[in-house]
């Protein structure tokens, strides 16, 4: 079941955090990188913040989230992550097709690493197409994409 997430709630904010916590650490192994932000995020963050978040849930539990930041001209994906006990069921594109379809927003944005493959081959199949590659400040190489409709 898909739905909006009440992150302003402290215990949903937990669960919120829990899964970037189990996600991002893979991704982190992914990407070679020793000091991850998402990974040093602390929980007011996530109940203090403006964005959207949206869960995906099985038996009651959340598995996955995704992470909306409305911009001037653009919705952008700020997060997408996915238990790692729930790999490959096909939650992330769930995820994606939720979004893309319930925002009435002609022009999607989302950033992940460039060695992050799994997500690339993701987002360029629902159409994003790569805008720019850049440097972060935490040394780790990223890729820009961009989806309008």
């Amino acid at each position: 079941m898909i739905q909006q997430i009440e992150h302003t709630q402290h215990n949903q904010a937990q669960d919120i955090r829990r899964v970037f916590q189990v996600s991002y650490k893979i991704e982190a192994e992914l990407l070679g990188a020793t000091n991850f932000p998402p990974l040093s995020r602390p929980i007011e963050d996530f109940y203090n913040c403006p964005n959207d978040f949206v869960g995906y849930y099985e038996e009651h539990q959340l598995v996955a989230v995704v992470e909306m930041k409305n911009e001037a001209s653009s919705m952008h994906i700020q997060s997408l992550v996915v238990d790692p006990a729930y790999f490959r069921r096909g939650i992330a594109r769930k995820l994606i097709e939720f979004v893309l379809e319930h925002y009435a927003i002609t022009q999607f944005t989302v950033e992940t690493g460039r060695d992050n493959g799994p997500a690339r081959k993701l987002y360029e199949g629902f159409g994003f197409v790569l805008e720019k590659t850049y440097t972060a400040a935490e040394n780790i190489t990223k890729v820009r994409y961009q989806r309008k409709l």
